[in-house]
């Protein structure tokens, strides 16, 4: 993983939000419109409109030559990532429009662009991106060099200065990895730039070049909330772990003896879990009251059950370096810039580890929120994709799956051959046609085997999908459902389905999509799901986005920053691929 001592600096900036997904609209013309009216940011052509333009200095045909040369190659020796193959086309196109002429230099001098650039790769690192790829520890050896060097090395300085550019502003924009390559259903072919022209119509001669690469970034808040929490944890790295908090043979609670009491204290303080100011006697070795406070905080923020006993799992927690978290929020970062720049409607958002769904409203705040269980980790994960919700399904059918059928349901018939009226099942033939309710002939299983014959249990209360489900149809047949074991709603790690999600508050998520449609009040909806017809379908009069999402670092609307276990390890997948460097898999 890229987590070297580089990461270690302080904040430049700080970026401040109200909510988890309010798009702030973008004026990068391959980004949908803004629907914020007023609030609208101008686009890359107002912010430049006042551009004065340079005279160009002459430029030799060997500079000239130099740079088809690294065109034509797709690498730069000088750079520390110097296979840019990838964005060889996008590079060779940027300079077709300046007819091989330097884009950043007049002459032996550096435009005023130029050096703004060269600033943001320098202080990339701020962005959860590897300052590595943008060659930032060699630019002032650069700019040092420029009164004496020659064409070649000009030319050199120009086209890597290009290629940092055309790598940071993608990388912002979409990510570095395509999330193709982790089987993530997440399209980002639809919101990429043409590079050649943003780079030499928007950027090249900008009046204001911060302020047009500022809006190639997500413009939802929850990514602004986790960009200002990346810059803390930066700058908490960059002061040191701290002394670690001592393990304990078996869980403190309030009044015990503990010997590591400085040690937590600092840490709780460190972490703002603990106020500055709290008076803790730490001579007294002993877990109090203010302790037990302090540490049921941190367990409310790193997926812990909230019961201010300090216990072996939450002492692993303390003691993860900080380094590490601050990987989490790079991966976070990288996983936001694969949205798509904004949803039609707000959206519905389930994040796998944090096992939470939310609820947007039209103000893009969370309307509605509530605990969730995914996928098995070991067999059964929850895929990665968005889709919209079309319709809702009342007192539903369960139609078991054919890998469920093969690997559950007939190993359990073949035991049991009343399993069927036991679990309230059916077996049923292509046209729906119903074969049997009970005993299960050697005949009927046969056919059930060879998948002629499918399996599905009847609606009721002890149905696998409770008493209500919302279909956003995909090819993964995943969707949200609710479900009749309660229980598994109070676990603080809750991967126990097959792959679809269960959702805690049934009828108030029901209720709350249909909020717009009379007559499904909260009452009506509890009705249908109680009471009310077999498998009753009602459409949405308006789709609503689904995403079910991946990130172990979440950053609330109150600012709190929370971490959860990378169950599916999707963040080491992704910090594998980014530890081998440009090109990036795309």
């Amino acid at each position: 993983m890229h987590v070297p001592a580089r990461r270690l600096g302080l904040c430049a900036y700080a970026l401040i939000s109200v909510s988890l997904f309010g798009p702030l609209g973008s004026g990068c013309k391959s980004q949908t419109p803004s629907q914020t009216g007023q609030n609208k940011p101008k686009t890359p052509a107002e912010i430049n409109a006042q551009a004065p333009a340079a005279a160009p200095a002459p430029v030799s045909a060997a500079l000239s030559d130099r740079l088809r040369q690294i065109a034509s190659d797709g690498k730069l020796a000088s750079l520390a990532r110097p296979d840019f193959s990838d964005y060889r086309l996008h590079f060779q196109h940027a300079y077709d429009t300046s007819s091989y002429t330097p884009l950043w230099l007049n002459g032996k001098q550096p435009t005023p662009q130029a050096t703004v650039i060269i600033g943001l790769l320098q202080n990339s690192l701020h962005k959860g991106l590897n300052p590595d790829d943008y060659d930032a520890s060699h630019w002032q050896a650069r700019l040092a060099g420029l009164s004496t060097a020659d064409d070649t090395a000009l030319a050199d300085f120009d086209a890597a200065l290009t290629v940092g550019l055309m790598r940071y502003i993608s990388d912002l924009h979409i990510g570095r990895v395509n999330p193709t390559h982790f089987d993530f259903g997440l399209d980002i072919e639809t919101k990429k730039y043409d590079l050649p022209q943003f780079v030499t119509q928007d950027v090249q001669h900008a009046a204001d070049v911060q302020a047009v690469l500022d809006q190639v970034e997500p413009p939802y808040d929850g990514y602004k909330r986790t960009m200002a929490a990346l810059q803390h944890y930066l700058e908490l790295a960059a002061a040191g772990d701290g002394a670690p908090v001592p393990d304990v043979a078996k869980a403190v609670t309030v009044g015990d003896t503990y010997p590591g009491t400085a040690q937590l204290t600092a840490r709780l303080k460190q972490l703002g879990d603990l106020p500055a100011e709290a008076s803790v006697n730490t001579d007294a070795h002993i877990y109090d009251a203010t302790l037990s406070g302090g540490v049921k905080s941190f367990q409310s923020r790193h997926g812990l059950t909230p019961d201010g006993k300090l216990g072996e799992d939450t002492i692993k927690q303390l003691n993860v370096p900080l380094a590490t978290r601050v990987v989490q929020l790079e991966d976070a970062l990288e996983r936001w810039r694969w949205l798509p720049p904004q949803f039609p409607q707000p959206p519905i958002v389930a994040n796998i580890p944090e096992f939470v769904l939310r609820a947007f409203d039209a103000d893009h705040k969370v309307g509605l929120s509530m605990n969730v269980v995914v996928g098995k980790a070991m067999r059964t994960q929850t895929p990665v994709f968005t889709r919209e919700m079309r319709y809702i399904v009342f007192r539903p059918y369960w139609n078991i799956t054919p890998s469920i059928t093969r690997g559950e349901t007939v190993p359990a018939i073949t035991r049991n051959r009343n399993y069927l009226a036991a679990k309230n099942m059916e077996i049923y033939d292509s046209s729906g046609k119903v074969i049997t309710d009970g005993t299960v002939s050697d005949a009927v299983l046969a056919q059930l085997r060879a998948g002629k014959y499918s399996v599905r249990q009847k609606p009721g209360k002890d149905n696998s999908l409770g008493l209500v489900k919302f279909i956003f149809p995909n090819e993964n047949n995943v969707y949200l459902h609710s479900t009749p074991a309660q229980e598994l709603f109070s676990r603080s790690r809750r991967d126990f389905s097959h792959g679809c999600v269960r959702v805690e508050k049934p009828a108030e998520l029901a209720a709350w999509i249909l909020r717009d449609q009379p007559p499904w009040t909260l009452e009506k909806v509890q009705q249908a799901m109680q009471s009310g017809p077999d498998n009753q379908q009602v459409n949405l009069k308006t789709p609503v986005p689904v995403l079910i999402f991946y990130i172990t670092a979440v950053v609330e609307e109150d600012g709190s920053v929370h971490f959860f276990n990378d169950i599916y390890g999707h963040d080491k997948s992704l910090n594998s691929v980014l530890a081998k460097g440009p090109p990036y898999p795309g």
